[in-house]
C-alpha cells in the first residue's frame, strides 16, 4: 500500500504535493508538536537553499539575457518597466483606498513597550540615497549580502560588455544562466519537504492564536491584494491588449503565484516565470531581460503592505488621514516598494519611513514592523505570489500589445 502511494504521490503535480505538505503539516503540529518541531529543520534548509541560489541565479540569468540580446531585435522592456511602476503605484492607491473605506471596522495594532529599531530609513531621501549606493556596491558584497539591486546593475554591465566577446563565450554564459536554473528547479521540487518543516515547526510553536490576534488587519492586506490580482492587474492588461484578460491572469496565478506563495521568493520562482513565458510563446529576448528585472523592481504587494500597515498604525493613534497626505503615501509606498530589494529587511522595514508621513514615532513604527513579522507567515506569501505572477502578466500584456500594433501597421 505503502508504493502505490508513494507512485500516486510522484505523479501528482507539484502543486498537489505542496497542498499535501500543508496538511501533513498542520496535523502533525495538533497531534504531535514536539515532533513537528524537530521537522522544521527542512523548512530551515529548504529556505536556506532557497536564499543561496537567488541572487546567482539572477546575477548569471541577467548577463546571459544581455548579452546574447541581438541588436536590431524588437524588445518591450521600456513598456513593460512602465506597467511595472503602473501596477506597483495602483496597488498603493488601492490599499489606501481600502483602509479608509473600513473606516467603520477599522484595523489597529496592539502598541506594547517600543521594539529595538533595526536601521530603518528616516526619509525618502535616505531610501532614494540607499538605492543608488547599492547599485554601486561591490559585486561580492552584493552576491553575499542578496542586494539585489546591485546584483542587476552588475549584470547588466557585465551582460553588455560581453555583447562584444566571442560566440563562444556568450554561449558558455547562456549555459551557465540554464545550468543555474536547474540547480533551482531542483531545490524547488524540494518544496513539499521544505513546506511541511515549515507549517509544522511554525504551528507547533505558535499556533493559530497570533495570526487570529491580526486577523482583521491580515483580512485587509490579502483582501487588496486579491482584488489587484483579480480587478487592477486584469484591468491594466485590457488597456494593453483590448481583450478579454481573465485566461492570461488567471493562468499566471496558477502556474506563478502558487509557486511563489510557497517558496516566498520572486528571485527563486524566476525559473518558474521563464518558463511560463516560453509557454505563452512571448518574445524571448524580452522576458529574458523583464522577468529577472521585475523580480527585483516590480513590488505591488510590498506598495499593499507599507501603506496597509502605515494607516492601520494612524487609524490605532487617532490620526486623521487627509486626502493629500493619502496620495503622498501612495507615491512614497510605491517608491519605496521600487526599492524594497536594495533595503535590508525587505517592505517591512520600509514601514517606519512612511509611518513618518503621519508624525509616528520610530518607536511605534519599529513596532508595526514586528507585527508584519507576526503575519508574515502568509503576509509575505502573499505579497510574493502577487509580486511574481505580475511579472509574467505584465511582460505578456506588452508583448501582445506590440504584435497587435505591428499587425495593424501591416
Amino acid at each position: 500500500m505503502l508504493k502505490a502511494f508513494l507512485a500516486w504521490l510522484a505523479r501528482t503535480s507539484l502543486v498537489g504535493q505542496i497542498a499535501i505538505s500543508l496538511v501533513a503539516g498542520g496535523l502533525l503540529a495538533w497531534l504531535w508538536p514536539e515532533a513537528a518541531q524537530s521537522v522544521s529543520l527542512l523548512g530551515t534548509l529548504f529556505i536556506s537553499a532557497l536564499k543561496a541560489v537567488a541572487p546567482v541565479l539572477v546575477l548569471l540569468l541577467v548577463v546571459s539575457a544581455t548579452s546574447n540580446h541581438r541588436p536590431g531585435h524588437a524588445t518591450q522592456i521600456r513598456p513593460i518597466l512602465w506597467l511595472y511602476v503602473l501596477g506597483t503605484f495602483a496597488a498603493a492607491v488601492v490599499a489606501v483606498v481600502a483602509v479608509v473605506a473600513s473606516m467603520a471596522f477599522p484595523s489597529t495594532i496592539q502598541f506594547k513597550d517600543a521594539a529595538s529599531a533595526q536601521g530603518a530609513p528616516g526619509r525618502i531621501g535616505e531610501v532614494l540615497m540607499a538605492l543608488v549606493q547599492s547599485a554601486f556596491d561591490n559585486p561580492v558584497r552584493a552576491l553575499m549580502n542578496a542586494n539585489y539591486i546591485g546584483i542587476l546593475a552588475w549584470a547588466v554591465a557585465m551582460g553588455l560588455a560581453l555583447r562584444h566577446a566571442s560566440e563562444t563565450t556568450r554561449a558558455v554564459m547562456h549555459d551557465l544562466g540554464q545550468a543555474i536554473t536547474r540547480v533551482i528547479q531542483g531545490v524547488i521540487r524540494l518544496a513539499p519537504l521544505g513546506i511541511f518543516g515549515l507549517v509544522a515547526g511554525t504551528f507547533a510553536q505558535s499556533g493559530l492564536e497570533k495570526l487570529l490576534d491580526y486577523a482583521h488587519l491580515l483580512a485587509v492586506l490579502l483582501g487588496c491584494m486579491l482584488f489587484v490580482a483579480l480587478v487592477v492587474n486584469p484591468f491594466i492588461v485590457w488597456t494593453q491588449t483590448r481583450r478579454n484578460p481573465y485566461p492570461l491572469v488567471l493562468t499566471c496565478l496558477r502556474e506563478s503565484a502558487v509557486t511563489a506563495f510557497f517558496t516566498r521568493s520572486s528571485a527563486a520562482n524566476i525559473p518558474v516565470n521563464l518558463a511560463l513565458a516560453k509557454r505563452l510563446g512571448l518574445d524571448e529576448d524580452t522576458y529574458s531581460v523583464s522577468i529577472p528585472l521585475g523580480a527585483t523592481i516590480n513590488m505591488a504587494g510590498a506598495a499593499v503592505t507599507i501603506s496597509v500597515l502605515s494607516l492601520a498604525a494612524a487609524h490605532t493613534l487617532g490620526i486623521q488621514v487627509d486626502l493629500l497626505t493619502a496620495i503622498l503615501l501612495c507615491v512614497v509606498s510605491a517608491v519605496c516598494a521600487c526599492g524594497a530589494s536594495g533595503v535590508a529587511g525587505g517592505s517591512l522595514l520600509l514601514i517606519p519611513l512612511a509611518c513618518s508621513l503621519f508624525g509616528i514615532s520610530n518607536d511605534l513604527a519599529m513596532q508595526v514592523v514586528g507585527v508584519g513579522f507576526v503575519i508574515g507567515v502568509i503576509q509575505d506569501s502573499a505579497e510574493t505570489a502577487l509580486n511574481s505572477s505580475t511579472d509574467v502578466i505584465f511582460t505578456a500584456a506588452a508583448c501582445e500589445a506590440a504584435g497587435r500594433r505591428e499587425a495593424v501597421a501591416a
